[in-house]
């Protein structure tokens, strides 16, 4: 008898335990191996799962200010446009001789060498332009929803419309319209 009192005991012990979990606010389906979670513990991971597929905007930000950036050096010329602007002028000398005219020492040393900064220019107000435009496009695409930090748009926008002036005044360098070659006569 005593033993079937001690089973009893037990077995109503066990009770007042599930008892007290389900007055504690959890369910059995929430308890996982033993471990008690309480509500907040599932809101927290829920958060968590919903806040990883929720784009948070870094790259498009980073695009943003990889385009401006590109706008201001292909307004400055950068360093790459003057490498190769200098290693033009160079070749134009070597390949220029002592007797030529006036006008040729100065379309090959100097015209050539204008041309090829123009160019770099103008390579990199176009991966400026191209870059602003995709950021400024991407929402349409990826997460029509939700909608554009503004500073994001913003200096996209500074991206395109540094673009568009390094573009410009790329192709009338380039074409000698802006600055071009003094006359030899």
């Amino acid at each position: 008898m005593a033993t079937k009192t001690a089973e009893g005991a037990e077995a109503g012990t066990e009770a007042h335990k599930d008892d007290e979990t389900v007055a504690a606010g959890t369910t059995e389906e929430e308890t996982d191996g033993g471990e008690a979670r309480t509500p907040s513990e599932e809101d927290d991971e829920l958060e968590g799962v919903v806040a990883d597929r929720v784009p948070s905007g870094v790259g498009q930000g980073a695009g943003a200010v990889v385009s401006a950036a590109l706008g201001l050096v292909s307004l400055s010329g950068g360093w790459i446009g003057t490498v190769a602007g200098a290693r033009e002028q160079l070749v134009g000398q070597l390949r220029t001789s002592t007797g030529a005219s006036v006008a040729t020492q100065l379309k090959e040393v100097y015209g050539d060498a204008w041309h090829t900064t123009a160019l770099w220019a103008g390579l990199f107000a176009l991966a400026a332009l191209v870059t602003a435009v995709v950021v400024l496009v991407r929402p349409a695409f990826g997460a029509p929803g939700r909608p554009q930090a503004p500073w994001i748009r913003s200096v996209a926008w500074a991206g395109v419309s540094l673009g568009v002036i390094g573009l410009l005044l790329a192709v009338l360098k380039y074409s000698d319209a802006l600055l071009g070659l003094p006359s030899a006569g």
